[in-house]
């Protein structure tokens, strides 16, 4: 299971935002608390300091991951920015990492697809800072669309991420499924292997190795095209390209036909999309949503809601935060409602 964050985030630059862009709790009477969340993605690294349970964003910070250099060097780019938000507040009472890696039932990165932390003291490290708990980005992701986001009026809900990588969180009642191992949520990593039944071909690749972002460019740029990012590639279709055209295409109705088959298997109340590419506008969605309800098989969930995550790209820092909230409970300080932006 690769990264699932957006892809547009180039070069070194870090965003700092000290203000209360993204106010979350409504206020209960209780003990203010400062919580950190961060979210490590194929791409990014996103980071929040909120303040619990007035709502506030103290400060965020963007970063990009460069997973190529290894793990270390990434963590000591999570350190940094933890290190650098707990210096905005005169404490920090939490701080919850989300990874783009499988993450077991006991908290413990199970996987090493894009960052390599099994067997690194990712918590322990943490946790010179803060109390400290890990959890599957696309978990945290949705967590937070079920507190605040398109999915709060549901109560069972299919999440599903598309950026640098796809994969999806069965939530259900207000918690993600774990499944018997921790290991859920890979819907994008197994080969397809559907063969041709004129020549007989057996492709091997993955739906991510098809439609999700860093695909597009592989598949736009052997083609003799020149993109750093899936967008430009969306871009390019609606521009009228009938190669890039013909790549979201493919890459859409791939993405949805496991979507469909997601929906005809588990029943959900509605499906909500996230990451990156998953919110872009154009071509890849239109496609996506028309072509995912042809693909379910019963009329009984054939209208089901399909809806664009309302947290949008910072659902994976901010339900970490939250689950740092739920890990390390503090009375009544618990996650409310969300609040309008100020």
């Amino acid at each position: 299971m690769r990264g699932t964050s957006t892809e547009a985030n180039e070069g070194n630059e870090e965003r700092k935002n000290n203000s209360s862009s993204f106010p979350l709790f409504a206020s209960v009477q209780s003990s203010t608390r400062h919580v950190i969340g961060i979210d490590v993605g194929g791409t990014k690294i996103a980071a929040g300091l909120m303040e619990f349970p007035e709502g506030r964003v103290l400060a965020q910070r963007l970063t990009p991951t460069l997973a190529h250099r290894g793990g270390r060097p990434v963590l000591d780019d999570v350190l940094r920015l933890a290190r650098e938000l707990a210096g905005a507040t005169e404490r920090v009472d939490a701080i919850g990492l989300g990874v783009c890696e499988l993450v077991d039932r006991d908290g413990k990165v199970a996987s090493s697809n894009c960052i390599h932390w099994q067997g690194q003291p990712v918590r322990e490290e943490l946790s010179t800072i803060a109390p400290a708990v890990l959890e599957a980005d696309v978990r945290a992701a949705a967590l937070a669309e079920s507190l605040f986001g398109a999915a709060k009026p549901f109560r069972t809900f299919l999440y599903v991420t598309v950026g640098t990588g796809i994969s999806c969180c069965l939530m259900l009642e207000g918690k993600p499924f774990l499944g018997a191992r921790g290991a859920t949520g890979t819907m994008g990593s197994s080969p397809l292997s559907i063969p041709c039944e004129q020549c007989g071909h057996v492709s091997q690749r993955t739906l991510e190795e098809i439609a999700a972002g860093s695909a597009l460019v592989t598949r736009f740029n052997a083609l003799h095209g020149s993109v750093a990012t899936g967008h430009e590639v969306l871009a390019a279709a609606t521009a009228g390209s009938s190669m890039a055209a013909k790549i979201v295409r493919s890459a859409s109705e791939a993405l949805e036909a496991q979507v469909a088959l997601l929906v005809n298997v588990l029943d959900p109340e509605a499906v909500v999309i996230g990451g990156g590419l998953g919110l872009s506008d154009g071509p890849y969605w239109d496609h996506f949503i028309d072509s995912t309800r042809c693909h379910i098989w019963s009329e009984l969930h054939r209208d089901l809601p399909i809806l664009r995550a309302g947290t949008g790209v910072d659902a994976g820092w901010i339900g970490a935060a939250v689950r740092a909230c739920q890990e390390f409970p503090n009375g009544s300080n618990q996650p409310q409602t969300l609040k309008s932006k100020t």
